[in-house]
């Protein structure tokens, strides 16, 4: 991931926190198999993005990073997508599939940039000055993917804000669902993850 330091180290802990806290749910055989399949998901999507957000100066991973990104993730989201198809999983599973296949689309883009999004100079003709940051991946796809994480956090806000009864007193749920809590701290990561591409 490219941008500050600090930020990486941000999205390393809010993402590993969240990919731990799904796999002890995980563990502790919560739910469905749907419901598994999605947690097991979202386990993957956050321990993914915890490893990703790790700064360029502490681990480089060129050039063997953006591969293994890019199969794993293109491997879960094809998975994901099966699962669709053959009606064994819902719309949010349909979420993890665009989510593994922007993981691949951020893998490539930045193997393709130099340590830290830094420009090279190439001589007289550079144009960019000494330490500028470098966009990687194509505008459009990465306007897409913004607009798409944004929907998305909006939408994950939306199911944690408190329902309005009609004697209008607000009722907050017994006990919070930790799930969309994850699932927007994950969003939100998508969102900071492709800023900084």
């Amino acid at each position: 991931m490219h941008g500050p330091p600090l930020i990486g180290w941000l999205l390393v802990a809010v993402c590993a926190a969240t990919g731990a806290y799904c796999l002890v749910r995980l563990r502790a055989r919560e739910g469905a198999g749907g419901e598994r399949r999605a947690v097991g998901s979202d386990a993957l999507m956050g321990l993914g993005m915890a490893a990703m957000a790790v700064p360029p100066a502490v681990l480089d991973t060129r050039p063997w990073g953006a591969l293994l990104f890019a199969v794993v993730f293109g491997a879960a989201g094809v998975h994901t997508l099966l699962g669709v198809a053959r009606g064994r999983a819902d719309t949010h599973h349909l979420h993890h599939a665009v989510s593994a296949f922007a993981m691949v689309y951020m893998a490539l883009a930045m193997a393709g940039t130099p340590l830290g999004g830094r420009a090279e100079h190439t001589g007289a003709g550079a144009t960019h000055a000494a330490g500028a940051h470098v966009p990687a991946g194509t505008p459009l796809l990465t306007g897409l993917l913004l607009v798409y994480f944004a929907v998305y956090v909006v939408r994950t806000v939306a199911v944690l804000v408190p329902v309005t009864v009609a004697a209008g007193q607000v009722s907050w749920p017994a006990r919070p669902d930790l799930t969309h809590a994850c699932r927007l701290s994950m969003g939100i990561g998508m969102l900071a993850m492709l800023l900084t591409l």
